[in-house]
């Protein structure tokens, strides 16, 4: 056994995702990335004195939905609190957050790796809180300001609802961590709760990582990784850091508590500050905020909005023996996989369905600029084609050229084939007559397959496609051109 396999990796993972909504968290500011620094404030969000915050009851129910959509549980009540420390670019010195009464507790995060394994990870809660302003600093790139030698502060994203999820200590590699993160972004969209966009910080994730010896089950000494902006970042950066500590434990070293940046160039982490003690935050509920009081029919009438989830989708795809690259491609596409979904309803072959879908639909989609489920193609149409060319009543040849006279508006694939005459034809006799003529027109062709070069099959394949104007049936072509050459 290698060293490294003599260690597993504990990981957990705080995300913290920007809600989607009009305006921010505690005022009417709008919820808008970008625009000239300190243009979308108010004396609430910039905290002046005398302005009292009113939460944000979109937010809220986001939050619901998005507890639901984990199979969270919705505590009949809840509060805001106020975390109390110093950041220049806080408003208030102090966060409006949530402490011991968040508003979903618990939840599983059902997810799965490119292979298509499923897995799951245990949340122990979200909360709800406001997002901080945005500091840019003097020394050039990544929108500092070049050549100074001062700091500036943009309020526009101070107040911003944000959800924070914390996960259990489920994950076991950066594979699963990245996985759980994609599970998250995926559900989040399909819930239309956030944008989950890491280039504009809409999507956050801190990773605490430790590692073990294999089978123990006690807890090592962990640290918190920051600055991770992209999955590909939090792949290599935990993946980086559990090698950095087992090499460190190997050579006799010890690990401490700490936060720990990631610096994509070099490609490693490295010490930001200690983390031996816990923060004391000093939290207490904000007396500005009543605490909130959840119904249960609230609840129910939130639940019923929450639609097909990803998960649900990806196991429903792999019963159908769909890949797992398939089955995530279109997973990742909600309006394709709610035509893919509407097709197979319809009684099409999921699989000769998601082939045409991902294939030839998406291409026409692709170069006409229209959406698959804004064309001519219904997903009853293409059910119909799918029947077509599973009954091999047409070959996959016209099937193609179906599709594209659907796509422009010529309607019911059934319809043309029987009135052009396109039927697939496996008349043995028929064929074998197409196949002497070809021969007898390419004689040389022949007489090199003979010799050996048993390539040219295709050739002569396809000349006797030709010939029956692509209505033969190529896996019978196929078997008689080969009977009649050897």
């Amino acid at each position: 056994m290698t060293v490294k396999a003599q260690y597993e990796a504990v990981i957990g993972i705080e995300c913290h995702v920007e809600l989607k909504t009009r305006s921010k968290m505690f005022c009417a500011c709008a919820n808008e990335f970008g625009g000239e620094p300190n243009t979308k404030v108010c004396p609430v969000c910039l905290a002046l004195p005398g302005s009292l915050p009113v939460a944000n009851a979109e937010a809220i129910r986001h939050m619901i939905r998005a507890g639901l959509a984990f199979d969270a549980s919705i505590p009949a009540f809840s509060k805001f609190d106020r975390k109390n420390y110093f950041y220049p670019d806080m408003p208030k010195d102090y966060q409006i957050s949530q402490y011991d009464m968040p508003l979903t507790l618990g939840g599983i995060v059902r997810y799965w790796l490119e292979d298509g394994t499923l897995k799951e990870c245990k949340l122990t809660r979200i909360h709800l809180e406001e997002d901080t302003g945005k500091s840019m600093h003097g020394g050039g790139g990544d929108g500092r300001i070049a050549g100074s030698s001062f700091s500036l502060i943009d309020f526009n994203r101070a107040g911003v609802p944000l959800m924070e999820c914390v996960s259990e200590p489920d994950l076991r590699s950066a594979q699963e961590a990245v996985g759980y993160l994609e599970a998250l972004k995926r559900t989040f969209v399909q819930l239309g709760v956030s944008d989950v966009k890491m280039e504009e910080g809409s999507l956050r994730c801190d990773a605490n990582v430790s590692i073990r010896p294999v089978g123990s089950t006690e807890l090592g000494t962990k640290t918190e990784i920051k600055n991770m902006n992209s999955f590909r970042s939090v792949l290599r950066a935990i993946e980086s850091e559990i090698e950095r500590q087992i090499t460190l434990l190997e050579s006799g070293g010890r690990i401490v508590q700490e936060t720990r940046g990631w610096d994509e160039g070099q490609g490693e982490t490295h010490s930001m500050r200690s983390k031996e003690q816990a923060h004391d935050y000093r939290y207490f509920p904000d007396p500005d905020l009543v605490p909130i009081e959840i119904d249960a029919a609230l609840i129910d009438e939130l639940r019923k909005t929450i639609p097909v989830l990803p998960p649900e989708r990806f196991a429903k795809y792999r019963e159908y023996g769909i890949d797992p690259k398939q089955a995530t491609q279109l997973v990742d596409n909600s309006p394709l996989a709610d035509y893919f979904d509407a097709s197979v309803a319809a009684g099409a072959n999921p699989q000769t369905s998601m082939n045409f879908v991902l294939g030839d639909l998406s291409r026409l989609a692709n170069e006409s600029g229209t959406a698959v489920n804004a064309s001519a193609v219904t997903p009853v149409a293409l059910a119909e084609l799918v029947a077509l060319v599973e009954s091999k009543t047409i070959n996959s040849k016209i099937a193609k050229e179906l599709l594209e006279r659907m796509w422009i508006g010529e309607g019911s694939p059934k319809a043309i084939v029987e009135k052009e005459g396109l039927a697939q034809t496996s008349d043995t006799g028929e064929i074998e007559k197409l196949i002497l003529e070809v021969l007898a027109a390419n004689g040389k062709a022949a007489a090199d397959y003979k010799a050996g070069k048993t390539n040219i099959l295709g050739f002569l394949t396809g000349a006797v496609m030709k010939a029956s104007r692509g209505k033969a049936n190529p896996a019978l072509v196929n078997e008689l051109l080969r009977k009649k050459l050897e």
